[in-house]
């Protein structure tokens, strides 16, 4: 397994860790559940782990398509540029949840607004890694960057006659 398939595998961990714990706060929150809170925290840090691994790999992971026809080195520049503003909002995601792990643990008085503070982060990031992931997407697969416009058969049936 190369850096490349690394890359393409735990991508996904941030976008679905990230709106995943969000509605397990907002569960936590709102039936004030401290163990609800405390998974969400737990997903959030993993999720921020997951987005550091992505960045990190990413450059072994450019440096496998760069090269092959079709693939446009805006479009992974776009994509790369964008992963560092995914990657601070799931890093302040992951040590604020750390912290939100502690305060909630320990029962203090800040548990219910650190868990708003990071419903809100988390919404962010979410936001972020989701269009990391979508301008990642446009490097290899031509349905997202054509809209879904490919060819019918019967198109290309026709202009091979």
């Amino acid at each position: 397994m190369n850096q490349t398939h690394i890359h393409l595998l735990i991508t996904h961990l941030p976008i679905f860790g990230s709106i995943l714990g969000g509605l397990v706060l907002a569960q936590g929150i709102l039936s004030k559940s401290y163990r609800t809170k405390i998974a969400a925290y737990n997903l959030f840090i993993i999720s921020s782990i997951g987005a550091g691994i992505a960045y990190f790999t990413g450059e072994g992971a450019e440096d496998s398509v760069e090269n092959i026809q079709g693939v446009i080195e805006a479009t992974i520049k776009q994509h790369e540029e964008f992963a560092l503003y995914a990657l601070i909002s799931l890093i302040i995601l992951g040590l604020t949840s750390i912290v939100g792990l502690f305060l909630t643990i320990r029962k203090s008085r800040w548990t219910k607004k650190i868990a708003i503070v990071l419903l809100i982060i988390s919404i962010i990031s979410f936001g972020l890694v989701a269009r990391t992931g979508y301008l990642g997407g446009r490097i290899r697969h031509t349905e997202i960057t054509n809209g879904g416009n490919l060819p019918s058969e019967k198109s290309v049936k026709d202009t091979d006659e």
